[in-house]
């Protein structure tokens, strides 16, 4: 699964990178620890040109009480081995949570990083997942929906995070699954509901293993309430060389600092 992730980036980079604009700024949080229940950025297909802030865990529309769906499988009900070579049907679009969203809510997650940790030991030995090159932020694929509480007629806008099976880094951390990322030539049509079902459901794939890598961090991350920056401080080697792309600018401190 994907419980954790980064989104710390300035205001005016996110708006640039994804062409939209933030109509509250004063609202936009930066979070190095984005938790479950706690709102955060997303761009959803019904206001593509504007960020807004839903609450991570889906709650669906037909809901009799409040849920938390952090996640969403792009399998479905298939693949229960979790197989990366996996190629069959993507069940997410029959999954009653989820076949309405997939269809007509979607949304791209703002992020700059995950934190996952390997499947016995989870966040007691986390690490920092992260694009190589400095490409952040960048967008996990979203589905989102809309609540409304029948007690006290709060509506709530929620989101999940689609995954798939593991990618060659997540496997290296011993996770058996990872986030889908929607590649940057592809979050229009991801957010746009004239995209056909069949070309929405292609982007569910992992993504290449070569363009992440990643970083041992503190368990202090485990702290949903622990918002300092520094616990993105790494604390061993990356997992894979990156001679080819070394500089003081990398994804350490200095690079997972609001930019």
């Amino acid at each position: 699964m994907c419980g954790r992730y980064v989104q710390i980036s300035r205001i005016d980079v996110v708006e640039k990178r994804f062409g939209v604009r933030v109509p509250q700024p004063e609202l936009f949080p930066k979070n190095p620890n984005v938790s479950a229940s706690e709102r955060a950025p997303v761009i959803a297909s019904d206001r593509p040109k504007e960020v807004q802030l839903f609450q991570f865990g889906l709650v669906p529309h037909w809901a009799q009480k409040p849920m938390c769906l952090l996640n969403a499988r792009a399998e479905g009900d298939h693949n229960p081995e979790n197989n990366p070579g996996y190629l069959g049907s993507k069940g997410i679009i029959q999954k009653p949570s989820f076949r309405k969203a997939i269809r007509s809510q979607r949304c791209l997650v703002l992020a700059d990083a995950f934190i996952e940790g390997p499947e016995d030991h989870k966040l007691s030995e986390p690490y920092l997942v992260y694009l190589r090159k400095q490409e952040r932020p960048f967008a996990f694929a979203g589905i989102w929906d809309e609540w409304h509480n029948p007690t006290s007629g709060e509506i709530i806008r929620s989101f999940a995070i689609i995954t798939v099976a593991a990618n060659t880094v997540t496997q290296r951390i011993r996770h058996h699954r990872s986030p889908v990322i929607i590649p940057r030539d592809a979050e229009q049509d991801w957010l746009s509901l004239d995209s056909e079902l069949s070309d929405i459901t292609e982007l569910l794939k992992p993504y290449p293993g070569e363009r992440l890598n990643a970083y041992p961090i503190s368990p202090a991350i485990k702290n949903p309430r622990n918002k300092d920056v520094k616990i993105l401080l790494p604390t061993g080697e990356r997992l894979f060389s990156e001679e080819e792309y070394e500089s003081k600018s990398d994804l350490r401190l200095e690079g997972m600092r609001p930019s």
